[in-house]
């Protein structure tokens, strides 16, 4: 009889009813598919992978999917007005739509959680070409963003079934970025814990941290965070939403530009965070700029770290130690012209953690930048 007491994350997965292998891709509803994978090619470093539209039988939409080691991006556009797609782009601006999920089984995991309240978004669908099978499902979460689960053990093309591979001249080479570290949502007034019981009862995730307006605010401004961990860990999703402060959070003003709750950010891993960001920075990649005098007692706060604190000054990187290790992250930019969508680029070192310690520097970096367009 094993004397070792199984830890509660050991339960959590053996009892897991939604079992998920990673982020499949995160789909981006936008204006233009075209010029925003162009775009993603250029800054980010993403290289062509399939395409769907005319020619492959899709007649709404034209879908372009880019790929960077286990990190897929698809960007869909409307073809006509008057459609789910245009009006989404029209009230959002572009943003994330699907946060695609990989699963051993579709169809059970739209049963298990629309059976526990989940809105169904797809029910079971199978797809099929001369590349094999691939069954997706859907719900919905917060606002209008969707939780796909995709299926794909039995499928051997280049992105799924409706896509052709997608082949260009145009190329460049990739910045470093390897998968989705994790998804952050922004969520109205006072909503926070409908969707914190939501993962909890709906998709089976546990609330691994807690950060309230007292961990979360400067002078002007606050929120509250919770993130939420299915039970192998391989997806977080940290949600947000408005605290009372002076003047308008970042979340309010997501809110406002959005119009409604969605998908805030997307945090990008990488093993080697100078290098990314330096190639971010030379193609056009806008961050979020720090004080200097943050890295004049950085090692006090920290402790030692392996990477010169030069580079990270220049560039602006953060970093923050927990008890199993240290991280470094930086933000970019919003990156488009409504104050919406930004990136995180995260480094981890052993950290399980969200950067805590970097709040306040963080979220005065942006109240400056809310300031510069008017909307603090």
């Amino acid at each position: 009889m094993p004397t070792q007491l199984a830890t509660a994350a050991t339960v959590h997965t053996q009892n897991d009813f939604l079992p998920l292998q990673g982020t499949d891709y995160v789909e981006f509803y936008v204006g233009n598919a075209k010029q925003a994978a162009h775009f993603y090619k250029t800054a980010f470093g993403f290289q062509s992978l399939a395409y769907a539209g005319p020619e492959t039988g899709v007649k709404d939409r034209a879908s372009y999917a880019v790929r960077q080691e286990k990190l897929t991006f698809v960007f869909t556009t409307p073809l006509r007005a008057n459609n789910e797609i245009a009006d989404h782009v029209y009230k959002h601006g572009d943003g994330v739509k699907m946060l695609a999920l990989r699963v051993e089984d579709a169809r059970s995991a739209w049963e298990e959680t629309t059976q526990r309240g989940a809105r169904s978004f797809m029910e079971p669908k199978l797809l099929q070409d001369a590349d094999g099978e691939l069954i997706m499902s859907g719900i919905y979460t917060y606002g209008e963003t969707v939780h796909l689960f995709i299926e794909r053990k039995n499928y051997r093309g280049a992105f799924m079934p409706g896509y052709r591979a997608w082949t260009s001249h145009y190329n460049p080479t990739p910045t470093g970025l390897l998968y989705v570290d994790h998804s952050v949502g922004n969520v109205g007034w006072n909503q926070m814990n409908k969707w914190v019981n939501f993962y909890e009862e709906v998709m089976g995730f546990r609330n691994i941290l807690s950060f309230d307006d007292n961990d979360i605010s400067t002078e002007y401004s606050a929120l509250m965070s919770k993130v939420m961990s299915n039970g192998n860990g391989f997806v977080k999703f940290p949600i947000n939403e408005p605290a009372e402060g002076k003047k308008k959070s970042q979340v309010e003003e997501y809110l406002d530009f959005y119009n409604g709750e969605g998908c805030q950010h997307v945090a990008l891993a990488t093993s080697n965070i100078v290098e990314t960001v330096t190639a971010l920075r030379d193609r056009g990649v806008e961050f979020l700029q720090v004080p200097t005098s943050y890295y004049d007692e950085l090692q006090d706060r920290v402790g030692k770290i392996d990477e010169d604190v030069t580079p990270l000054k220049e560039l602006g990187i953060l970093v923050d130690r927990d008890d199993e290790g240290y991280l470094l992250q930086i933000f970019t930019k919003p990156v488009e012209d409504r104050p919406t969508l930004f990136f995180e680029i995260i480094q981890r070192k052993g950290a399980k953690s969200f950067g805590k310690g970097n709040f306040k520097a963080l979220f005065e970096a942006i109240e400056r930048e809310q300031e510069l367009r008017g909307n603090l």
